[in-house]
């Protein structure tokens, strides 16, 4: 049975392993460190449960910007290789945006890597419109 809920910031930790397989290049401490930090500020973080056992997790940031007014930002999503093709995900995004309505959100943005082709194709068939660029520079 799937269940979809808000993970408890006392067991985030239990994401590490979803968040190094989208970040293979950055130490597993480091990711921890970040990981540390975000539970102190706005970070929130839902996770789909098979039957109690952790398949699938997406950040959430609540924003608010001039161009797209307040809305919801899944952050790292991912589904556990072998829970793919069996529509978790689009559950996950369907308890998503069903919860950025009741909160008042007008809009959904997100980040997706570009070498990312199947996360950029569930993107497109969920409804999701690439409008520009997202940049960055590494400041030392």
């Amino acid at each position: 049975m799937i269940e979809i809920k808000f993970i408890p910031k006392e067991e985030l930790d239990s994401i590490i392993p979803f968040i190094q397989m989208l970040n293979p290049n950055t130490d597993k401490e480091i990711l921890i460190e970040r990981l540390n930090y975000m539970k102190e500020i706005s970070y929130h973080c839902v996770g789909v449960y098979d039957n109690g056992k952790l398949i699938g997790i997406s950040g959430l940031w609540i924003l608010c910007k001039f161009y797209a007014g307040k809305h919801i930002e899944p952050d790292n999503v991912i589904i556990h290789p072998d829970q793919r093709g069996k529509h978790v995900g689009e559950k996950l995004m369907d308890w998503i945006h069903n919860y950025a309505k009741e909160i008042g959100c007008v809009a959904s943005e997100l980040n997706c890597y570009p070498t990312n082709s199947k996360g950029i194709k569930f993107w497109m068939n969920s409804g999701y419109e690439l409008k520009g660029f997202h940049f960055e520079k590494t400041l030392k």
